[in-house]
């Protein structure tokens, strides 16, 4: 089954957004134009509360993007963004969620951050969304949306690792960072990931 996975196509995301990916908008109409190709389609969605351990605005004396130790691993701290039951969570307003079937949340837990749309960024909880997916006998997994080298690059690694074929669609996803970005799809393309244009689906 040709699953579309939308990771993290968020207000807070959005030029106009807390923690803006540039040209993120620009994704949208590409994912919008190839729902139709897929026989499957969730999205991810960071849902934040307020006092998350990744907030910048919950360390003294530290400011957006200084790194910490926390549980012994780097945490990247980050401006407040896609806080629960905001206008900044939800999805684009011109995204086409009628053919989404569910939604997987993630950083809900105060105390660790969550890149991935299927664990938390210390592997201790998983999202549910692998199971789900090989429920539904998903093998191919398409991948789009948002930050393409934060969240959707680690979606993919995880979903490697749990054995799926997986594609990146690289019109449909915008780095926040593109020379990182550049290094990461070496990474990718060394374990057989596949880097696409929408075109080629």
């Amino acid at each position: 089954m040709k699953t579309l996975i939308i990771v993290d196509a968020q207000n807070d995301f959005m030029p106009d957004g807390s923690l803006p990916v540039p040209n993120g908008d620009k994704i949208i109409p590409v994912i919008n134009r190839i729902q139709s190709k897929f026989n499957l389609i969730v999205a991810s969605q960071d849902w934040h509360p307020q006092n998350h351990i990744s907030f910048a605005s919950n360390h003294s004396e530290k400011t957006v993007f200084d790194v910490v130790k926390i549980a012994g691993e780097n945490q990247t701290l980050w401006p407040d963004h896609c806080v629960q039951n905001t206008e900044g969570a939800a999805f684009h307003p011109q995204l086409e969620t009628n053919r989404i079937e569910a939604i997987f949340r993630k950083g809900a837990d105060v105390n660790i951050d969550s890149y991935s749309a299927f664990f938390d960024n210390g592997h201790l909880k998983s999202t549910g969304l692998a199971g789900y997916l090989k429920e539904k006998s998903a093998k191919q997994l398409y991948f789009c949306g948002l930050a393409a080298d934060i969240c959707v690059y680690y979606s993919i690694m995880d979903a490697h690792k749990e054995g799926f074929e997986c594609y990146l669609i690289e019109d449909a996803a915008k780095p926040l960072d593109n020379e990182n970005f550049e290094k990461l799809k070496v990474e990718m393309r060394s374990k057989n990931i596949k880097i696409i244009s929408s075109t080629e689906i």
